[in-house]
């Protein structure tokens, strides 16, 4: 699919904000006062600035409101009242940090857990996409977890749990870029199998549906070269990785912690770009891109 930059945005930045977000409710002594009120104003700046940058890809914006009326088939749907569930909770619970100096550990639980129900709804928009078989799969969802609490993890200053998640992270989106290769061919989806025209004999295209662009062309088909794919995966994986790992074993942690952080979101966003860019969906096949 064409990588629109509202939704890379969104994915990578709400991820990272929801990530930090979850640490914070589940640390049995969490910070209270000012420096709470500085963490929990990161994880919201992060969580909603990427939530609403997702409603700019919507053809109609100011409909987004619909979004909540249709939970019970739409993962989009529920996407929208895990996050509202959690950004309220989470409102509470840092209220009551921040002002009161009191911590209600249920509270704070209840929140970490529509948390991460909001990253996993997020990538089951994606996963559930059978005519993406890149995507359809259980690793695109455990992948988003992994990244959001490893970002988080990083973002809350929690160094050596960063390192251990940081390096699972790093080889769950390895797997995933290995075995999303294969999973087009494996779908045993080709142009017979398109037009239903199989049974007939070898179905073959004699020319494109269009002879310009258009909608499903601009959003669903986007082919990047094998080359450039297998750099820019290199580039993510040092960026996300390698980098802040090597940064975080250095001493003065803050600087360095800053600077892991920096690199880790970068390397998270050429990833997400790739996750779009690389997305083989099967209406390409009418158009002889796959």
């Amino acid at each position: 699919m064409h990588p629109a930059p509202s939704i890379i945005a969104f994915s990578t930045f709400s991820g990272l904000g929801l990530g930090l977000l979850f640490w914070l409710g589940v640390d049995t002594t969490a910070p209270t006062g000012w420096v709470a009120f500085a963490f929990f104003a990161i994880g919201y700046i992060f969580a909603v600035g990427g939530l609403i940058s997702s409603t700019f890809h919507l053809g109609r914006p100011e409909r987004a409101i619909k979004a909540f009326t249709q939970w019970q088939t739409s993962w989009l749907s529920r996407e929208a009242w895990c996050a509202v569930a959690a950004l309220v909770s989470m409102g509470i619970y840092a209220f009551l940090l921040v002002f009161f100096d009191t911590q209600i550990h249920v509270l704070g639980w209840i929140g970490a857990f529509f948390c991460l129900m909001t990253v996993y709804t997020t990538s089951m928009i994606y996963a559930q996409l059978k005519t993406v078989p890149r995507w359809n799969t259980v690793l695109t969802s455990v992948l988003f977890i992994a990244l959001s609490i490893a970002g988080g993890a990083l973002l809350s200053g929690r160094v050596t749990i960063a390192l251990v998640l940081l390096v699972i992270a790093g080889g769950l989106q390895f797997v995933w870029w290995k075995t999303g290769d294969t999973r087009f061919k494996e779908s045993g989806t080709d142009m017979n199998t398109a037009t239903g025209l199989g049974n007939i004999g070898e179905v073959r295209a004699f020319e494109p549906p269009h002879t310009g662009t258009n909608y499903l062309l601009n959003e669903m088909v986007y082919t990047i070269g094998r080359r450039h794919a297998e750099k820019l995966r290199l580039i993510a994986l040092a960026l996300m990785l390698v980098v802040p790992v090597l940064l975080l074993m250095l001493p003065f942690p803050h600087v360095f912690g800053v600077l892991a952080l920096l690199s880790h979101v970068a390397g998270v966003l050429v990833s997400r770009w790739l996750f779009f860019a690389e997305a083989e969906h099967v209406v390409g096949l009418y158009y002889g891109m796959r």
